[in-house]
């Protein structure tokens, strides 16, 4: 009576004593045929595939590519250049048939060129911010919850008086101070006190994560400091640290429209939509110089919000579904 091997989906299952047992070829193609094959995804494939599923992080990720784009490609996008002046179209309303889609301002000035140029200074002061005040308050942040002790102690007073200065004074001093006008002096001031939310955050991902198993075995296996907190501990404060970036970018965009608003921010003629904003002001009965700014602002927060929505969810490992 001869035994009958049983062999799994696969191949190779071990030593028989007539040699190894295999399974028949045609079993496996017919596997694979059938998209029974195990595949292997990395966590950053998960979480790719997670965000391409988030509606809203998709509509919000095409809407800043186009902003983006008619921001850096400007130059080739605007009809006009935004310090063209045209006298004999002062104040013109918005027309799709004419040249002027956005209307003209109180010196002939084409309003849609203004903004497309506008978008591009707004752009790069919210990226910049979000950029500067993340490696700071991620480097504070990290120092501060991995060390402990009396370092601790002292970036977190820090951080809280930094949280305790009136926003909007210090902004005010500050730019009397450097000098308002220029985006790149506003974007440094608005960095040294956005740090501090990512900061806390950090701080507290990094208490809770310095004492998990996979740390104190990288510790045992002779890990330095620095590598334990950027190479095992920093990727998994991805979600929050993402999430703290973009909501910066939009953040930083609406404070530098208000300092624009106050007189305090980005002086002209360089455009910014916090400048074509304030501008608008002097003439109000030409709704549309308030208008399209502003709502070019509302688009560019939202479109923000969405795509950091969407990161939050796709880089949060104990996420298992998509919310959106």
């Amino acid at each position: 009576m001869s035994e009958q091997t049983s062999v799994p989906l696969g191949a190779a299952v071990g030593n028989t004593p007539g040699g190894p047992v295999t399974a028949p070829p045609g079993l496996t193609d017919s596997t694979v045929e059938a998209g029974l094959e195990v595949k292997v995804r990395s966590q950053w494939d998960y979480a790719r595939r997670r965000f391409l599923r988030h509606r809203l992080a998709m509509i919000g990720l095409v809407g800043l590519i186009i902003l983006f784009g008619a921001g850096i490609f400007a130059n080739f996008i605007a009809p006009y250049s935004f310090e063209q002046i045209d006298l004999n179209n002062v104040l013109h309303a918005p027309t799709l048939s004419g040249h002027h889609y956005f209307g003209t301002d109180e010196i002939g000035r084409d309003e849609f060129s203004r903004v497309i140029y506008g978008i591009r200074t707004s752009l790069e002061v919210g990226v910049l911010v979000a950029v500067l005040s993340t490696f700071i308050g991620l480097v504070i942040g990290a120092v501060a919850g991995y060390f402990g002790g009396w370092l601790d102690n002292l970036l977190m007073r820090i951080t809280d008086l930094v949280l305790t200065l009136p926003f909007l004074a210090i902004l005010a001093a500050a730019s009397a101070l450097l000098g308002a006008g220029d985006w790149k002096r506003i974007t440094l001031i608005l960095a040294l006190l956005f740090w501090v939310g990512t900061a806390r955050v950090v701080r507290g991902i990094f208490l809770s994560l310095r004492e998990k198993e996979y740390v104190e075995a990288a510790k045992a296996a002779g890990g330095g400091d620095i590598r334990i907190m950027f190479r095992h501990i920093l990727p998994n404060t991805l979600g929050p640290v993402v999430v703290s970036a973009t909501l910066a970018v939009a953040t930083a965009i609406l404070i530098e429209a208000a300092l624009a608003f106050l007189g305090l921010g980005i002086k002209p003629p360089t455009p910014s939509l916090g400048v074509l904003v304030q501008s608008g002001q002097t003439n109000p009965q030409q709704w549309w110089l308030t208008i399209f700014p502003g709502l070019t602002i509302v688009l560019v927060v939202l479109c923000v919000n969405f795509v950091g929505d969407g990161l939050r969810d796709a880089l949060d490992p104990t996420q298992r579904r998509v919310r959106a």
